[in-house]
């Protein structure tokens, strides 16, 4: 894959970013850049990152200068305040896109890749398929189920969607996880950048979503990364679990499906009926998770109603538009945020900017 870009999104967990730093160095083929989008703002991080941009240099080199001029394979980019996943995520893929990224291969911090990990999507890529989800290995070495078919009507993802491959050997989804996911350049500048306005939660489904109405989405067999960090879950006859979620998650869970309704408006999917009895499986199904992992009900069913009558006043909103496509709009990343960290080591690393 030509300038491949890994965008990392990472917020006070140095310790899993040091595992998928040596996950990166251990691969067998070299990225164009890795952007990491540090939502701490942290010394630490940037330590961290520097020592991981000298070990880069080490074994593959510098590139030819990108469009910012840069010749590093590691872009460290500050943010002033924490934007959650979605905002970081909105970042980075908008400095790899400044950058002249021609693929962008989106993960959390709490993950790792697998050595060939890179090989096995280049694979697909060089099929002509312009969106890719690899497999994923769970914390404990499983595989982990992932709900690659989504349900637009009602807003949910499918429960029963087959895990088999077919004949085709892949399988078209409509939505897509930003724990792997990968986008080709043309896909990304025809539906523009994540949406930050989520913070986390729905992002990722809504830009698979968005995906699908420009090309075929598709899900692969081939494993490419495993899960790093050990959630509490509630397994589910040996296939399903259902993780530990936190407070923050859940009142995202119920707002943001007002940003989802709002986009399937844009694109004529809205059923308000159908779209509701998805509201309350979800509602219902958070209920469950408190019951059968969390037990948080002082705060937790708060957190889920208020979510919930957030999310009508996102629906009725007058001022909200969709993200615009960055052939008509480009990507915008402040160069303050961006630092040369092999240059610009902060002493005292270990202790919070903040």
């Amino acid at each position: 894959m030509e300038k491949l870009a890994i965008v990392i999104v990472t917020y006070k967990r140095q310790k899993l970013l040091r595992g998928l730093f040596d996950s990166i160095l251990a691969s067998t083929q070299a990225p164009w850049r890795v952007v990491v989008t540090d939502n701490e703002d942290s010394e630490e991080t940037r330590s961290i990152v520097a020592d991981f941009s000298d070990q880069m240099d080490k074994k593959w080199g510098t590139t030819k200068p990108d469009a910012l001029g840069g010749s590093n394979r590691v872009v460290y980019q500050r943010m002033t305040e924490n934007a959650g996943g979605s905002g970081g995520f909105s970042a980075g893929v908008a400095t790899a896109y400044n950058l002249g990224a021609k693929w962008f291969w989106i993960m959390d911090d709490d993950v790792a890749i697998l050595p060939d990990g890179m090989e096995k999507l280049d694979k697909w890529a060089r099929r002509g398929y312009a969106v890719i989800q690899g497999q994923r290995y769970d914390a404990d070495g499983g595989p982990f189920y992932w709900q690659y078919h989504f349900i637009t009507s009602l807003g949910v993802p499918d429960p029963v969607a087959p895990s088999a491959f077919g004949r085709a050997g892949y399988k078209v989804m409509d939505t897509a996880c930003f724990e792997g996911g990968l986008f080709r350049r043309d896909v990304v500048a025809k539906i523009g950048l994540p949406d930050k306005r989520f913070f986390i939660y729905w992002d990722d489904t809504i830009y698979g979503y968005l995906a699908s109405k420009v090309t075929n989405p598709i899900l692969v067999p081939d494993f490419v990364m495993r899960r790093t960090r050990d959630i509490p879950n509630w397994d589910i006859a040996g296939v399903r679990q259902l993780n530990s979620t936190s407070d923050m998650n859940r009142y995202h869970i119920m707002r943001n499906r007002g940003y989802m309704a709002r986009y399937f408006m844009a694109h004529g999917d809205y059923r308000p009926m159908l779209f509701g009895l998805g509201t309350a499986f979800t509602l219902a199904k958070e209920l469950i998770r408190l019951v059968a992992v969390d037990h948080k009900f002082k705060t937790g069913i708060p957190a889920l109603f208020k979510g919930w009558w957030d999310s009508r006043a996102l629906l009725h909103d007058p001022d909200w538009t969709p993200m615009p496509p960055l052939a008509e709009k480009s990507a915008r990343t402040s160069a303050a945020q961006i630092m040369d960290v092999r240059k610009k080591r902060p002493a005292g690393a270990g202790k919070s900017a903040r």
